[in-house]
């Protein structure tokens, strides 16, 4: 088949869900030439990689591990499995299961290493394992009021269901309402804005479904009496290893942008969908704006990842329900501010049986459950990869995160203010010395997270409509407004692709991965 019979479609983004949908029209050679326009100057969308300085900065952290086969596949084809030992394990003399032929991450670039899982709660000025554990050091931490009281309240959600219409009774249900208090409450409010009791219980069931008390401790004796453990039986959050690229999830979606140019694809950066044009209930062409002007691009498909909120208003030449666009329009994110440290080192030391490189904390993630600051998680790159630290051995690079709203007072705070308040917050909580502090950035993130209250009730409004267009397909975390793991954005990307090669006409799979149980992450 040669260029001019093939079939276009352009893809608005280029992060995980619209460069994974690009990589397989290609691999799966199905007579369709894949264009992809990305607004930013970035691949990877929320997925990039931030290079400051020499050191890299994952944007929310992404531990790459999915129960999906597929997926796990398709990440190591793309960035195989590390055959000998990284850095940080070279310096502790550490031996770990590796891939027998795998490349050596200190002679090559494109390598996935093997990390261990470790993150904690940081709450009381004390740690606690997360998800919460049911050792003896978790009680002692709590006191025996605190377990007196947490120990009675699950028993009594045992016996005592709520109605689950909204995440604050999906928490209590499983866990009781004085652990929710301690752990959930104010942590879940510092992400989405709002209190836990006006959001809807689609977020738990989508990210959390599986976790609850009596699955920690299956999870604790299936650990005692099995050696080993089936990633399809262990919920997401309790997974001990997971793969990570060498320098970021970044560098992955670099790679693929990389070889779906070579297999003749087109990647596209700077360059905006700014309307998308409908002819006989069908898109025929999209407008694009670059440095140049506005162009039109003619086309067969259009699989977008771009927000609801801006697909809606975009979509010309058929009649909009008004409905359609004031839900869209309407439709509630929630931004995000990364602060990236350069430390000397951290006031904390490692107090685990975890043995590490200068006896620093072993935690990727570190949940900040404290009430009297702002900060909502704080991120280790030391341990995602030490290739994300242009000084491993003598410096700690960390990246402390808020959540808040485009607009709002921290979203609006002048950058040295920012950082110096983060920095302040930080040395209060006793995690750092703020005289240690070598170097600072900020980063900004908008929409980050698709949120679950307002208008989001009526979006199988705005489904109906788009489904009412064949060949427009929303895909990724925006695109479905949806809060999608990695690994469940690229599953619509790879729906998508699978239904326009067999001409499948609904797009029912689509808009159901991460709703229904094949691809819940309990399964």
């Amino acid at each position: 088949m040669t260029d001019k019979q093939k079939k276009i479609a352009v893809i608005a983004g280029a992060g995980p869900a619209g460069l994974t949908s690009a990589y397989e029209f290609l691999r799966q050679n199905i007579g369709v030439h894949p264009i992809v326009f990305e607004q930013s100057d970035e691949i990877g969308g929320i997925s990039r990689t931030i290079c400051y300085h020499g050191n890299r900065i994952d944007i929310g952290g992404h531990r790459f591990f999915s129960k999906n086969q597929k997926v796990m596949d398709w990440w190591s084809q793309i960035m195989p499995l590390q055959g000998a030992p990284a850095l940080d394990d070279l310096l502790l003399e550490k031996e770990k299961e590796l891939l027998k032929g795998g490349p050596d991450p200190e002679c090559v670039d494109r390598v996935s290493l093997l990390r261990e899982r470790v993150s904690r709660i940081f709450y009381l000025r004390k740690f606690f394992d997360y998800p919460i554990s049911l050792k003896i050091q978790t009680f002692t931490n709590m006191g025996l009021g605190r377990t007196i009281a947490a120990g009675s309240g699950y028993l009594y959600s045992c016996v005592r269901k709520r109605e689950e219409n909204s995440l604050e009774n999906f928490y209590i249900n499983r866990f009781g309402k004085p652990l929710y208090s301690m752990f959930f409450e104010d942590y879940t409010e510092k992400v989405w804005g709002i209190h836990p009791s006006l959001l809807g219980a689609d977020w738990g069931s989508q990210r959390v479904k599986g976790l609850s008390i009596l699955t920690i401790l299956k999870d604790m004796f299936r650990k005692q009496f099995s050696s080993s453990i089936n990633k399809k039986e262990v919920e997401t959050s309790l997974i001990e290893e997971f793969i990570y690229p060498k320098y970021g999830p970044g560098q992955l979606w670099e790679t693929v942008a990389t070889d779906i140019e070579a297999m003749g694809g087109e990647v596209h950066k700077n360059r905006t969908v700014q309307a998308v044009h409908i002819r006989n209930q069908k898109v025929v062409s999209v407008d694009v704006l670059d440095k140049d002007g506005v162009h039109n691009i003619c086309c067969d498909y259009f699989l977008s990842s771009m927000p609801l909120k801006e697909l809606i208003p975009a979509i010309k030449g058929i009649q909009l329900p008004q409905d359609v666009l004031k839900i869209a329009a309407e439709l509630p994110y929630r931004d995000f501010i990364t602060v990236g440290l350069l430390m000397k080192n951290l006031k904390i030391s490692n107090r685990t049986s975890i043995k590490t490189y200068r006896n620093r904390i072993p935690d990727t993630w570190i949940y900040i459950q404290e009430r009297d600051v702002k900060i909502g998680r704080l991120q280790i790159f030391n341990n995602w990869s030490p290739y994300l630290v242009a000084d491993y051995k003598n410096t700690v690079w960390i990246g402390l995160e808020y959540f808040c709203s485009e607009g709002d007072s921290l979203w609006e705070m002048d950058e040295r203010a920012f950082i110096q308040m983060a920095i302040k917050e930080l040395d209060h909580i006793g995690i750092i010395d703020s005289q240690d502090v070598l170097d600072s950035v900020r980063i900004k993130v908008k929409k980050a997270y698709p949120s679950y209250f307002g208008s989001y009730y009526e979006l199988d409004k705005v489904k109906a409509f788009l489904d009412t267009i064949p060949n427009l397909y929303c895909i990724g975390r925006n695109g479905q407004h949806r809060y999608n793991n990695m690994d469940h954005s690229m599953l619509t990307a790879m729906e998508v692709v699978d239904n326009i090669r067999s001409n499948r006409n609904d797009k029912e799979n689509v808009w159901a991965v991460n709703t229904e149980e094949e691809y819940h992450e309990s399964k």
